[in-house]
């Protein structure tokens, strides 16, 4: 006998039944419902279309919108950056107020070029030292990378040939390498132009190896179809598809060289952004120190978004 006919007898319904029955009659009784005369009709919603001109100012408040959002944000930061620098100033007694600062700016920016001394010159001076140094290395550095880079990710034998040694030397510290510079030049300047030209190898052999590797299998077939030279090879599919990831390392390069250059220059002293700063912590000249800080930052943003705006004029879809 069936389990329902145990359970409830013969006459006894399943009781899935009767909620299928339930849930059958539910879509008729709404229907129902809607008919029935005395129900209330649905709200609905005219639709509104917009004229051309109200589309394009509607566009026109969006894109003030969205320009107010960007700008609010940086300057949001930059007030709590402000207050938090008020707040820890009051409590410390030490550290100068942005309001001591900006009058130090002031009359430091008055006269930046000014010369007193082979020692003792404007930050304007300075900060050129420091760029002069910075694209030496780096230029030096971009000469020897960028080939070693294509050289690299083309042949198989000298990416197996030089990868440990990058390996090895890359996590080494740039300033590690300031003494066998003293060693080798036997002068601070050169020492530190060498300094900024190690430091400045690995990203750009780094990324141009990369990109060279990235090229699709089937473009360098149809060179050998074509029975391209090397040189055209280069010039027509490599330096294209590579150029992006060789503006990248680049860029990555730059910022590195210009952020050890300013600890070199505290070693080895002379004219220098990284001297300056080193001078007037001597002179306990705290006010100097943030204000080079700030110059600092301003000259490696500056650097880094002339670079990016390079990478995007020459950045090109496969």
């Amino acid at each position: 006998m069936h389990a329902s006919t145990l359970m409830h007898g013969p006459g006894a319904r399943h009781p899935g039944g009767a909620v299928a029955a339930k849930r059958a009659s539910a879509p008729r009784e709404a229907a129902n419902d809607v008919a029935r005369p005395g129900a209330p009709a649905p709200i609905t919603r005219p639709v509104v279309r917009l004229t051309p001109e109200e589309q394009r100012r509607e566009l026109k408040r969006a894109e003030l919108r969205g320009w107010l959002a960007r700008l609010f944000a940086p300057v949001l930061g930059l007030v709590l950056f402000g207050l938090l620098w008020q707040l820890v100033a009051h409590s410390n007694g030490q550290l100068p107020t942005p309001a001591k600062v900006w009058q130090a700016a002031i009359t430091l920016f008055s006269d930046p070029f000014y010369q007193k001394g082979p020692n003792d010159q404007g930050i304007g001076w300075n900060v050129l030292s420091s760029l002069k140094r910075v694209g030496m290395g780096f230029g030096l550095a971009a000469l020897v990378a960028i080939p070693l880079g294509f050289v690299i990710g083309r042949f198989p034998f000298f990416n197996q040939m030089a990868a440990p040694l990058i390996s090895l030397l890359k996590p080494v510290s740039p300033l590690a390498w300031l003494p066998i510079g003293l060693l080798l030049f036997k002068a601070a300047n050169p020492a530190a132009i060498g300094t900024i030209f190690i430091c400045s190898l690995w990203p750009m052999i780094i990324n141009t190896a990369v990109g060279v590797r990235q090229i699709p299998q089937e473009y360098l077939n149809v060179a050998k179809v074509l029975q391209l030279s090397e040189w055209k090879v280069l010039t027509r599919i490599l330096f294209p598809a590579v150029l992006p990831f060789m503006l990248t390392g680049v860029r990555l390069s730059i910022g590195i060289a210009w952020l050890v250059i300013v600890a070199a220059e505290m070693l080895t002293g002379g004219v220098g952004i990284g001297f300056w700063v080193w001078d007037e912590w001597n002179n306990l000249n705290v006010q100097h120190i943030i204000i080079a800080i700030f110059v600092i930052g301003i000259v490696g943003l500056a650097l880094e978004q002339l670079l990016i705006f390079i990478a995007r004029r020459f950045s090109f879809d496969q």
